[in-house]
């Protein structure tokens, strides 16, 4: 377990004690028609920022003093999220205002690496509302995971995507390997990687665009990187991020479960995703 995950777990019960934590309370469907995704039923009130229409203050200037795990020099911090599933849900956050649309910077890059080589896990950024982001203040999140714990429940299928060099989901999208084991080069390769699938995809350049063209979902643990270009959030009532297109999918009372049940989650996020030409 790495020392930032470690503060993570020590620090939740404080926050919860004092109300600043408020965890979600979801039970996994067990279903062999869904795999290998993961689907979870939320059984607690659906927070804010699942609702539609709901508020949109930025919670992070100033953040919550309770959910602050630790800072990264003058630049970045790293705080718990405020409705987790998952206990030691990691945010890392920018200390100054940076747009969520706008392009992910090397410092934030930077960053990344540095909580990585401290705690991997599975990392995700929803770049707009339009992708499932929550707040226009720029954050990357992080679920920790055990060094022989897959990251996420499409792991398997990533990895053999990669081997075989085939894209069979029908949606646009891009997933390259990752090769460096930590520190600058680290960065330096998410940072390449990143703005080679964006233009990949079309969805433009810092030097010749003020932000990304279009919505888009980042993806990624120390093995791969994936980008999924987005048309819209929601769809039969299931608000859809990033983590969708990890596998794990979460069902809340407005979803349309009979829906899901006939169609499936690959249907699901086609319908949210950018469809192939």
């Amino acid at each position: 377990m790495g020392e930032l995950e470690r503060q993570a777990l020590e620090r939740s019960q404080t926050a919860e004690a004092c109300g600043a934590l408020v965890p979600l309370n979801t039970a996994c469907l067990d279903d062999a028609a869904w795999h290998p995704f993961q689907l979870r039923r939320l059984l607690s009130r659906t927070p804010k920022h699942l609702r539609a229409g709901g508020p949109k203050p930025n919670p992070f200037l100033p953040w919550e003093p309770a959910l602050e795990i630790e800072r990264l020099g003058q630049s970045h911090v790293v705080l718990l999220n405020k409705f987790p599933v998952q206990r030691g849900h990691l945010l890392l956050i920018s200390q100054q205002w940076q747009p969520q649309s706008g392009w992910i910077q090397a410092g934030d890059w930077q960053a990344v690496a540095q909580m990585d080589a401290d705690t991997p896990g599975l990392w995700f950024f929803n770049s707009c509302a339009a992708a499932g982001a929550s707040q226009p203040h720029r954050h990357l999140q992080l679920l920790p995971r055990a060094p022989q714990e897959p990251s996420c429940p499409l792991a398997a299928a990533i990895a053999q995507q990669l081997t075989a060099g085939i894209r069979p989901w029908p949606w646009r999208y891009r997933i390259s390997r990752r090769e460096a084991s930590g520190g600058p080069e680290a960065a330096e390769e998410l940072a390449s990687l990143y703005h080679d699938q964006l233009s990949s995809l079309g969805l433009g350049t810092p030097e010749g665009d003020p932000a990304p063209r279009h919505p888009y979902n980042l993806v990624f643990d120390r093995h791969w990187l994936m980008t999924v270009q987005r048309r819209q959030e929601h769809w039969a009532g299931f608000s859809v991020n990033a983590l969708g297109f990890a596998g794990s999918l979460l069902l809340t009372e407005r979803s349309d479960e009979a829906w899901l049940r006939q169609h499936g989650p690959l249907a699901l996020l086609q319908a949210v995703a950018t469809p192939l030409p």
